[in-house]
């Protein structure tokens, strides 16, 4: 059926009705709710109008976890390969945030320059400082998985003593941000340790109201062997029952994100 249109073609043919669609957004929120947030003076108390820079951005995913849970490993995972200023290792590696997007051209951006780019939606992001822009950068990436969606690396969410240090900026904020404008909210947990830090529970009582956008991924399952595995998952679905208030029992993806073979095989059942 419809043999004589070419996949090309219904390519093009999505990509404009998501344009059109698009523009028609943007028209809608600059006749009708532009006015009224204006009105109210809604970027006072709130965030600040959109542009078409954020219609136009892809959908965001933000990886949020305890420091070594496997967020970098898990974006190596999806896009198959390693990306400009990636540091994997079992201690606090990633202390910046990273924003992972889709360019021919691979290289670095450092956050000064990221938020006082246009085609970028992220110049709300400079009003956090100058220590939090040193520690923000994007990495492009020639991959096709980037080509529909934008990943977002954050720091290891600290734990014990470590989390009583301050950072110089408002982390729990700027999470807070990302978490607003994202599409999808991942949580990884590392099968290994399951204590939920002051400073992650902290976190997780800010997303109360964005449930929708939360996937819980318990990372490393194959690192233990199947009883241990199901009285972990038990534990992690209990604790955070606890944080998240929900009436409905929060479903946990139980997964393996590397590219190493499984140590109990029984597992990938």
């Amino acid at each position: 059926m419809f043999s004589w249109l070419s996949r090309d073609d219904i390519k093009k043919r999505h990509l404009q009705m998501c344009e059109s669609v698009l523009e028609g957004l943007k028209v809608v929120y600059k006749n009708k709710v532009l006015p009224l947030e204006s009105h109210y003076k809604f970027e006072d108390f709130h965030s600040p109008p959109l542009n078409d820079t954020d219609f136009d951005a892809k959908p965001m995913i933000l990886l949020v976890g305890q420091y070594s849970t496997g967020k970098t490993t898990f974006i190596r995972y999806i896009l198959e390969k390693d990306f400009p200023g990636i540091r994997i290792g079992p201690e606090p590696t990633t202390d910046s945030f990273v924003v992972v997007m889709y360019n021919e051209r691979e290289g670095i951006i450092p956050g000064n320059a990221l938020v006082v780019d246009p085609k970028k939606p992220f110049r709300p992001l400079s009003k956090y400082g100058n220590t939090f822009l040193n520690r923000f950068q994007c990495s492009h990436v020639s991959s096709n998985v980037l080509k529909g969606l934008t990943v977002v690396d954050t720091p290891g969410i600290l734990s014990g003593e470590k989390q009583r240090v301050d950072r110089g900026y408002d982390f729990h904020s700027v999470l807070e941000w990302f978490a607003e404008r994202v599409d999808r909210i991942i949580l990884l947990f590392d099968a290994h340790k399951l204590d939920i830090s002051d400073e992650f529970r902290c976190f997780l009582e800010r997303l109360r109201g964005q449930h929708d956008k939360i996937r819980i991924v318990l990372n490393k399952a194959d690192m233990i062997d199947h009883q241990q595995l199901m009285r972990v998952y038990g534990a992690l679905m209990w604790s955070l029952g606890k944080i998240l208030n929900t009436p409905e029992v929060e479903r946990v993806y139980v997964g393996s994100f590397w590219n190493q073979p499984l140590r109990y095989d029984i597992n990938r059942s």
